[in-house]
Order: C-alpha cells, then sequence, then structure tokens
C-alpha cells in the first residue's frame, strides 16, 4: 500500500490555493491535482491553504470541493481537508441525521478522544452547526443510548494517571449491586461511566473482574449492542 508522504519543501499556501483553484476551472476537475496538494500537505499546511483560500476568492475551500467533486472522492477529500476536530463535528452530526442514529460513531468520539479533543469537537460543532453536540446528541437519541451519551459527550474528564483504589473498590461495589439486579442504566451506573478519568475507571473495572470473576465490559456490549 503507498504511503502518503510531506514534501521536504513545499509551496507557499498561497501557489497551493492558486494551483486547487485551477483544479476546479473549466468542464473537468483535475482530482489529480487535487490529490496531489492535499494528500502531501500535513494538517497545519491544509489549514493554512483554507484559510489563504478564502482570503483569495472569498470561499471555503470546502465549500468549491463540495461543489466540483462527488460520491465516495468528494466525500474522502472533504474529511481530509478538515482538521480532526472538525471531522468529529461532521462525523458526529451525520450521524445525528441519519433516519436510524449511528451510535457507534458517536460512542468512538465520546470515548476515544481526550478531554482536550472533545472539547475542541463540541467547539467545532458550535461553530459549524450553530448549535450545540448535546443537544443533537439528545434530540436524535432516545433511551438508554441517550442517558449515556449525552453525558459522555459533554464530560471533561481528569486526564491524569492518579488512581484512588478505596473509591475503585467501593464504585465496582455499586457496579455490581446495580448489574446484578439488571439496573444497567442506573443513575450511579452513568455517573460512574461517563465522569471518572480513564485510569479511575479502569481501576474500578480491573477490580470488578477481579472481585466478581468476570468482566463488566462483557455485560455492557451485550446490554446495549
Amino acid at each position: 500500500m503507498a504511503t502518503l508522504k510531506v514534501p521536504a519543501h513545499v509551496p507557499a499556501p498561497s501557489e497551493d490555493a492558486e494551483q486547487l483553484r485551477k483544479a476546479f476551472e473549466g468542464w473537468g476537475t483535475n482530482e489529480q491535482l487535487i490529490i496531489d496538494i492535499l494528500a502531501h500537505r500535513n494538517a497545519a499546511q491544509r489549514n493554512l491553504i483554507r484559510k489563504t483560500y478564502r482570503e483569495a476568492y472569498g470561499e471555503d475551500l470546502l465549500k468549491s470541493l463540495d461543489e466540483e467533486l462527488s460520491s465516495d472522492f468528494e466525500r474522502a477529500v472533504v474529511l481530509f481537508t478538515l482538521d480532526p476536530a472538525e471531522r468529529d463535528a461532521f462525523l458526529a452530526h451525520e450521524a445525528t441525521k441519519r433516519f436510524t442514529s449511528s451510535h457507534w460513531v458517536l460512542m468512538e468520539i465520546a470515548c476515544t478522544r481526550s478531554s482536550h479533543e472533545l472539547f475542541n469537537v463540541r467547539k467545532a460543532y458550535h461553530d459549524l452547526y450553530k448549535k450545540s453536540l448535546e443537544e443533537d446528541v439528545a434530540h436524535h437519541t432516545k433511551g438508554d443510548y441517550r442517558k449515556l451519551l449525552v453525558p459522555l459527550v459533554s464530560a471533561f474528564r481528569y486526564q491524569g494517571e492518579e488512581v484512588n483504589m478505596t473509591l475503585a473498590r467501593s464504585e465496582a461495589k455499586i457496579l455490581r449491586e446495580k448489574i446484578s439486579d439488571k439496573q444497567y442504566s442506573d443513575e450511579e451506573v452513568i455517573r460512574i461511566v461517563t465522569t471518572r478519568s480513564k485510569a479511575q475507571l479502569n481501576a474500578t473495572l480491573n477490580h470488578y473482574n477481579t472481585a466478581f470473576g468476570n468482566a463488566i465490559n462483557k455485560v455492557y456490549v451485550l446490554v446495549f449492542f
């Protein structure tokens, strides 16, 4: 598989912007030129190209790409051109607009991004769509998914490695009691899962596994998915 590389020396953003503009002119779009430029620039360089393009032509580069390209190629180029926070915001917005919301996409963004990354996603979502990610998730989900996803996308968790083992044992016991009673979406369960740092949550889940002989993640996969 070919690897895309950023050249040691790249043209000025103004030159890249001019070449992209030329790629859009005429009857056909020069897709290869678009690939040669955008696929061989890093995220910071692509952001500079977008800024320069807007200043030079009074239009967002993404809008031009959307108008000139189509189908899967358009989607791939647009997603690649977005910065990471904008890309997540775009995918989250797309997920909430489907006839059946894509909970997996929302769950992945909420659970795999750092607190600062998720904060930037929420900010990008607000800037792009003039509303909050939380309100769209709340509006387009229901039941246990809503109870879990809204606090997940709203959270700003502690990112450090410090762990309170007394708290881990206590909350593992709470989880055990709720799960034994099949209260999978109880407020205490949601609070623990959505507010604790990853290090603290790992300590709690590890103690749960050690003390009670089974992994809690297997229970939740069966319940939610």
